[in-house]
């Protein structure tokens, strides 16, 4: 990075008398040496910043994807329209949880995706009774519904099959989802939905921990 250099007196300027006080030979360092280490300096820290932002983008773009929600069906968590960052190799290293919001392919159609949050793991029978989710007979807690949002209908009981997930939208009475397409198998899905960023007043983790309280309130 270019910075402006001291100019130098004219040649013809009279040079000033030694200081009789130096040693012989010796000179007091110039303003030329301090600019030409702060240039570098200012090199070293651009260096450094380009860096990061270029991991950074690297990361974003193959590790994290944005994507838009269209739709109510996970409110209150998630609103239509709004953006959010999904996580793309997670379930390369981690297992499937219930609870865990997803990405997938629709089941019917491909070319389009849902969001949806895992309610069934592979083998467990689902069934719903006047709204009440039950994994293998035992209810399952759910804070994430509000009461307006609940089904009251019945379901099931329904296995779900190996290599496949039962999925549901939060906004139960508004939600195309298992009970409509049926489990959706393991190969279709493709993302974690980690991070809210639009709106601002949505800007958030969207961690199991975060998903489950904060935003039913």
């Amino acid at each position: 990075m270019d910075s402006a250099e001291e100019k130098l007196p004219p040649t013809s300027a009279i040079p000033e008398s030694p200081d009789p006080t130096s040693p012989a030979g010796k000179t007091s360092p110039s303003g030329s040496s301090t600019a030409h280490s702060l240039r570098n300096e200012i090199r070293v820290w651009t260096r450094d910043l380009l860096i990061a932002i270029g991991l950074a983008l690297v990361i974003i773009v193959f590790l994290y994807q944005p994507v838009k929600v269209e739709g109510t069906s996970m409110a209150p968590l998630l609103s239509d329209q709004e953006r959010i960052f999904i996580n793309k190799f997670v379930y390369r290293f981690e297992p499937i949880e219930r609870g865990d919001v997803v990405v997938f392919w629709y089941p019917l159609d491909r070319t389009k995706s849902f969001i949806k949050r895992v309610v069934g793991l592979p083998s467990e029978v689902v069934e719903i009774r006047q709204g009440i989710v039950y994994v293998d007979g035992t209810p399952l807690a759910e804070p994430y519904v509000p009461p307006q949002y609940e089904d009251l209908s019945d379901f099931g009981p329904m296995r779900v099959p190996r290599d496949s997930y039962f999925v549901m939208g939060d906004h139960r009475i508004s939600s195309n989802d298992s009970r409509v397409f049926g489990p959706v198998p393991s190969r279709f899905i493709y993302g974690r939905a980690v991070f809210a960023y639009w709106p601002v007043d949505h800007f958030g983790s969207l961690s199991a921990t975060s998903t489950t309280e904060a935003k039913t309130k």
